[in-house]
């Protein structure tokens, strides 16, 4: 914490361009020499200045001990004895008060040249309304409107007119600054006027203290529009991008007596590595400053992976729960539409470089655009992006998890999705490899088939998303078949014929077709049909060795006969040799028969 003789001899030197942060850190290093004297003041996070915390893990950036400073105006023209609050009234306790200021439900009785020497804007109303007044010793009565900050930032502005000391924290300097233009209250005015005084003072907390700037930006969230315009947004990203691109070796700040930013908070500790130090604690950023850190940083040039690793993380945290409507106990903290414009600007500023972004994270998307609803266009554009990475996948990589109790374990149609994107692309691109991403679809198959809540509609649109080409054989499709029927011994007949309809016996290994001649999980109808083509085939076999041992056969007589001429061979020889001969073409008779009753058979099986 700084004591107050430091704070004041800062705010009482105000900087009016943009010089303010370097004769702030010119007045800390003139105050060293002040420290002897019991002087203190706040240094630099550990983060920005680049060491290495010990304490890791802490939950949100916004905890711990927190800086407060003091400010005085150096000529104060009117003093009030006491500012009293008496419910919702504020009274300054002097002269008779004369003007009333009313913002929201508070009035604050107050005196015209306290806060008109300050301020341009009540001067202006003042004027105004004065010259309207019917009796002058009436009141003067103002209603402000839409003053960043509200009540509790007048009441610092009024402290402040009447001289008295306030309280200047990270948590109030940016609603008080935006107040301050609001009111006017410029140097044109009064020298060391309040807007001077937390301009400076913004800029040595945004500059010096990692936590204090984000603590800044979680207090302009009740002021956007103004700390937009007024470039505090943007600066706080600048700063937060400056310190995580300059400081890859630092761990991340202090966590000692730091608390959670909410009750959701994380409560797992992370090992961060040299290049995420800083995610967790910019994962507690809204989402509009969350994009507007995010372009910081990519101007920075840091490595596209981390911004991709930088995004994963924000966006699971955040839609871990309520993204899908599960949360039913908590009250969701963002609306549907607003998720739905979330989703789409996180699409927006991923990185574009290959391998940027995990495939396993652009499904997370895509999952989570088909259910709100987004763009059709951004839907294209993520399916497009796994698409032309399916090839590299693996199958971890397609396995995105459904949150619900009666889902399928993971979720098959955002894959289903990409599927028919790649389908549809193959064609044009010569050099696709189908094989490739036939082997990871059949690897994913075997993941999800065990999955007693998958639907046979989803299961055989799975089988069916790739053509025949893209597998060399059907062998890995009928042991993924196989274990679907046993996830779901329920299904009837039927359905067993339909999901085993994509099973062809030519394209199946040996061992593959016993094995399914064997199978009682399998249709009867499948089995009867293996088998009938089992024995034509083995007849075909058969037919076919028999005319080559005919043909052998008969070059062997020819030989023979030929033998006869040249030497004498006995009746009896020549008798038992055609006795063989006709022996052979009445088994081959046989074996032509039995094979036009099998034809016959399985022609009445297929009808």
């Amino acid at each position: 914490m700084c004591t107050y003789p430091f704070c004041l001899y800062i705010l009482h030197n105000p900087c009016r361009t943009s010089s303010t942060s370097v004769y702030i850190i010119s007045t800390t290093k003139a105050l060293k020499g002040k420290m002897k004297n019991g002087f203190q003041f706040p240094g630099p996070d550990k983060a920005t200045m680049g060491l290495e915390s010990k304490s890791l893990g802490c939950e949100s950036p916004l905890g711990g001990k927190r800086n407060r400073w003091v400010v005085l105006p150096a000529n104060v023209p009117f003093l009030a004895h006491s500012l009293e609050r008496t419910q919702r009234n504020w009274i300054a306790r002097t002269n008779s008060p004369d003007l009333i200021i009313q913002v929201g439900d508070y009035s604050f009785h107050l005196h015209k040249l306290a806060m008109a020497s300050r301020s341009e804007y009540l001067n202006r109303l003042v004027f105004q309304k004065g010259s309207n007044r019917e009796r002058a010793d009436d009141s003067l009565i103002i209603q402000i409107k839409n003053l960043p900050g509200g009540k509790n930032t007048f009441e610092l502005v009024v402290k402040f007119c009447y001289g008295r000391k306030i309280d200047i924290t990270a948590a109030n300097i940016a609603p008080l600054y935006c107040a301050a233009h609001f009111l006017e209250m410029s140097e044109d005015l009064e020298e060391g006027n309040l807007t001077s005084k937390t301009e400076a003072l913004l800029t040595f907390l945004i500059l010096s203290s990692w936590k204090d700037t984000f603590r800044i930006l979680k207090s302009t969230e009740s002021i956007s529009p103004w700390a937009k315009d007024l470039q505090i947004v943007k600066r706080c990203s600048e700063a937060i991008a400056w310190k995580a691109c300059a400081n890859q070796n630092a761990s991340s700040f202090s966590c000692e007596n730091e608390g959670p930013l909410n009750a959701q908070a994380s409560k797992s500790k992370t090992n961060d590595s040299v290049d995420n130090w800083w995610f967790e604690d910019v994962s507690f950023l809204r989402i509009d400053h969350f994009i507007e850190v995010i372009h910081s940083i990519r101007r920075r040039g840091i490595k596209p992976e981390v911004v991709g690793s930088c995004i994963e993380h924000w966006t699971r945290k955040w839609f871990s729960q309520f993204t899908f409507g599960l949360d039913k106990e908590t009250p969701i903290p963002i609306t549907l539409q607003l998720d739905r414009i979330s989703t789409e600007c996180l699409i927006n500023i991923l990185p574009t470089e290959e391998n940027s972004v995990t495939c396993n994270f652009l499904l997370y998307l895509l999952k989570a655009g088909v259910i709100l609803k987004i763009n059709p266009e951004l839907l294209c554009v993520l399916e497009r992006r796994v698409a032309l990475m399916l090839e590299k996948c693996r199958v971890p990589d397609l396995l995105v998890k459904n949150q619900g109790d009666k889902d399928s374990l993971y979720d098959v149609t955002v894959v289903l999705r990409v599927l028919r994107f790649y389908v549809c692309g193959m064609s044009s691109n010569h050099s696709a490899k189908p094989h490739t991403v036939g082997r990871l679809v059949d690897g994913y198959l075997t993941q999800v088939a065990r999955d007693e809540n998958l639907s046979m509609e989803s299961f055989k649109s799975l089988v069916e998303a790739l053509p025949q080409k893209a597998r060399l054989c059907d062998d890995n499709l009928y042991r993924v078949i196989d274990m679907y029927l046993k996830a779901h011994p329920d299904l009837a007949e039927e359905d067993r014929t339909d999901v085993c309809r994509n099973l062809e016996y030519r394209r199946l290994s040996h061992e593959a077709r016993q094995h399914v001649m064997q199978n009682d999980r399998l249709p009867m109808k499948l089995t009867t049909g293996f088998v009938l083509l089992e024995q034509v085939n083995r007849a075909t076999s058969m037919t076919s060795n028999g005319s080559n041992y005919r043909r052998t056969n008969t070059q062997t007589v020819i030989r023979v006969n030929k033998d006869l001429e040249k030497r004498q061979i006995n009746a009896q020889e020549i008798n038992m040799m055609r006795k063989d001969v006709e022996m052979i073409k009445s088994l081959l008779l046989e074996l032509y028969t039995c094979k036009i009753k099998l034809q016959k058979q399985l022609k009445s099986c297929i009808r």
